[in-house]
């Protein structure tokens, strides 16, 4: 079975939303909607759901060569990339409110720093 994992920008970004919603709507709200994105992610990692790619020349930096994949969960978008064995890694998880292009690139950016290291 598929299955998904987490780049650190990623991971980060999950702890906020639980951090926001459960001050803003209480524990049992973010715990409803942490357990909805982690439901999404598997479901996105057993292509249950399509996969829509993000046009390389929108977002992706240039030196940095991936093609990046992304999907909506309610408010927010899940950027990720197909890793091996099937699984995918989540590069970032954004509310649609943010600057997404730039946050995009960021974690992007770290990814590629992260692989040149």
């Amino acid at each position: 079975m598929a299955g998904y994992r987490f780049f650190p920008a990623a991971d980060k970004r999950q702890d906020e939303i639980w951090e926001y919603t459960s001050e803003q709507w209480g524990e049992d709200q973010a715990k409803k909607y942490i357990l909805g994105l982690h439901n999404h992610l598997q479901r996105l990692s057993n292509k249950e759901i399509p996969w829509q790619l993000l046009p390389q020349r929108l977002v992706v930096p240039s030196d940095l060569n991936l093609s990046v994949f992304f999907s909506r969960y309610e408010k927010h978008c899940i950027f990720f990339r197909e890793l091996s064995g099937n699984d995918i890694g989540v590069i970032s998880i954004l509310h649609g409110a943010m600057q997404v292009p730039v946050r995009l690139n960021e974690d992007l950016e770290r990814i590629l720093n992260k692989e040149e290291e």
